[in-house]
C-alpha cells in the first residue's frame, strides 16, 4: 500500500516537472512567435515564419524593417544584435547569427556568425564560419566554405572558396575590379607544432591600407602562408606555393620549387626564431592601435542612418578583442622561455649555443611584465598630433563636398592627403614599436616599414 502511494507521488512529481519544461518551451516559442511577428509588421520579409528562430534575449528595435530578408531555418541570438536595412540572412542555406553587427546591404547566405561585424556591402558565401573578433569592413566578400576569427579585412578584399584565414589583417586594392584577393583552397598556417598561436599575419597594412590606394595582394590557390608573417603590397603568391618568409619588397613574385624534398630532426620548444616571431607580433598589434586610432578620429566622422553609432562602437569592440587575444598569446609564449632555454642549450653544441638567441629568450621572459604593462597603458596614443588634426580637416572637408559616402570621401582624397594620413598613423605603429624594443633591446635592428 505504501508502495503504490509512494509511485503515484512519484508520478505526479515527475508529471509536474514535464508540465513545468513543457509550458517553459511553449513560453519560449511564444516569445519567439510574437518577435517574429513584430518584425513581420515593420517590414521585414520572412517567407517561412514557423522555420525562424528569434532569442528572447534580442532586442528587434534593433532589426531594420527596410528591406530586411530573413530565410527559412535561421537562428537570431545575442543582446548586441544589430542588422541594418538591405540585409539577407539565409538565402542559400540556414544562418546562426550571435551578437553580430551588421550594415547595411550585408549579405550572410548560409552558415554560423559569432561576435563579428560586417560594414555595407559585405557579402559571405554558404557554409561560412566567423567567430570572434572579426571585422569584415565595406564591400569585402568570400565565397562558400570559409573560417575566419580574430581576421580583419579592408574594403574590396575577396576570398575564395575552401579557405581558412584566422588571425590575419588583410588590405590593398582600390575598388571592386583592383583588389587583393585570396584564391581557393588556402590556409593560414596559425598553431604551431609548439602549441601556440603567436602568429598574426599582416598582409598589406593599416597605415597605408586604409588609404585605398595601394597596390593589391595575391595569394594564390591551394597554398599557405605560416604565420606570423609580414608581405608587401603587390606580393603575388603562384599557385601552391606555401609562403615561410616576410616579404617587404613591393612587387614580387613568390614561387616554391618541387625538385627539392628531405627530412631533418625536429626538437619541441627550441623556438630558434624568437627574434622574428615577438618583433611581428608587436607590429601587429602596432597596427591594430593604428587602426583603433583611425576608427576613434576618422571613422567616427561618418557616423550617419547607414552608419551608426552602434555599428562604429561594434567595430572598436572587435578591434579590442583582436588586441587583448594578440597579448595573451604573446603572454603564453613568454612563459615557454626557460623552458625553451633549456632545451636549446641540452640540444646546441656548447660552441655552437648562440648567446644571443638565448638572451633574447631570457629578456623576453625577464621583461614579459614590464612588456604587459606597456601593451595595457598604450591607449589614447597621442602621436604627431598636428599631422593627424592635419588629414582630419582634409576628412572634414571631403564630408561637406561628398556626404558621409566613407568610400567614396577616402578615394577621393588628394595623394599627398593620404601621405599625411599614413605618416600620422605610421608614427603611432613605429611608436609602439619602439617602446618595445627599449624594453626588450635584443630583438632591435629588424626590418621595419617606415615611411
Amino acid at each position: 500500500m505504501w508502495l503504490n502511494r509512494e509511485k503515484k507521488v512519484m508520478t505526479l512529481t515527475f508529471g509536474c516537472f514535464a508540465s513545468m519544461k513543457l509550458h517553459k518551451r511553449l513560453n519560449m516559442k511564444s516569445e519567439s512567435a510574437l518577435k517574429i511577428e513584430s518584425l513581420i509588421q515593420k517590414g521585414v520579409k520572412i517567407p517561412n515564419p514557423q522555420s525562424v528562430e528569434i532569442g528572447s534575449e534580442v532586442n528587434i528595435d534593433k532589426i531594420s524593417g527596410e528591406g530586411v530578408t530573413i530565410y527559412s531555418g535561421c537562428k537570431i541570438f545575442g543582446s548586441s544584435i544589430l542588422i541594418l536595412k538591405g540585409t539577407k540572412l539565409g538565402y542559400e542555406g540556414p544562418v546562426t547569427i550571435d551578437n553580430c553587427q551588421v550594415g547595411p546591404q550585408v549579405e550572410l547566405k548560409s552558415g554560423f556568425f559569432r561576435n563579428a561585424v560586417f560594414l555595407e556591402k559585405a557579402s559571405l558565401g554558404s557554409g561560412a564560419n566567423v567567430r570572434e573578433g572579426t571585422i569584415m569592413e565595406e564591400e569585402s566578400s568570400v565565397a562558400h566554405s570559409v573560417g575566419l576569427k580574430q581576421t580583419i579585412l579592408f574594403p574590396f578584399v575577396t576570398l575564395g572558396s575552401l579557405i581558412n584565414f584566422c588571425d590575419c589583417l588583410m588590405s590593398g586594392g582600390t575598388s571592386r575590379k583592383d583588389h587583393s584577393e585570396v584564391g581557393s583552397s588556402y590556409i593560414h598556417f596559425n598553431y604551431t607544432p609548439n602549441q601556440d598561436k603567436t602568429t598574426p599575419s599582416l598582409v598589406g597594412d593599416v597605415p597605408r591600407g586604409v588609404m585605398l590606394n595601394q597596390k593589391p595582394i595575391f595569394l594564390g590557390g591551394q597554398g599557405g602562408l605560416v604565420g606570423p608573417c609580414r608581405l608587401e603590397f603587390g606580393t603575388i603568391t603562384a599557385a601552391g606555393t606555401i609562403c615561410r618568409k616576410d616579404q617587404l619588397q613591393p612587387g614580387h613574385l613568390i614561387f616554391e620549387s618541387i625538385t627539392k624534398s628531405g627530412n631533418i630532426p625536429f626538437t619541441f620548444g627550441i623556438y630558434p626564431g624568437i627574434k622574428r616571431i615577438v618583433f611581428n607580433n608587436i607590429v601587429y598589434i602596432g597596427n591594430l592601435m593604428a587602426l583603433e586610432q583611425w576608427y576613434k578620429h576618422v571613422r567616427s566622422q561618418f557616423v550617419s542612418n547607414d552608419f551608426p553609432e552602434p555599428l562604429l562602437d561594434a567595430l572598436k569592440e572587435k578591434l579590442a578583442m583582436a588586441v587583448d587575444e594578440r597579448i595573451e598569446r604573446l603572454k603564453t609564449l613568454s612563459q615557454k622561455m626557460p623552458a625553451s632555454v633549456k632545451v636549446y642549450q641540452k640540444i646546441a653544441k656548447e660552441n655552437d649555443a648562440s648567446s644571443r638567441i638565448l638572451k633574447q629568450k631570457n629578456e623576453f621572459y625577464n621583461k614579459w611584465t614590464e612588456m604587459e604593462f606597456h601593451f595595457r597603458s598604450l591607449t589614447n596614443i597621442d602621436v604627431n598630433e598636428n599631422l593627424r588634426d592635419m588629414f582630419l580637416e582634409t576628412i572634414r572637408l571631403g564630408i561637406i563636398n561628398t556626404g558621409k559616402d566613407y568610400i567614396s570621401v577616402i578615394t577621393q582624397l588628394k595623394s599627398e592627403d593620404k601621405k599625411h594620413g599614413s605618416r600620422w598613423l605610421q608614427s603611432i605603429v613605429d611608436h609602439i614599436v619602439d617602446g618595445f624594443l627599449k624594453i626588450i633591446p635584443s630583438f632591435g635592428n629588424t626590418e621595419t616599414r617606415k615611411l
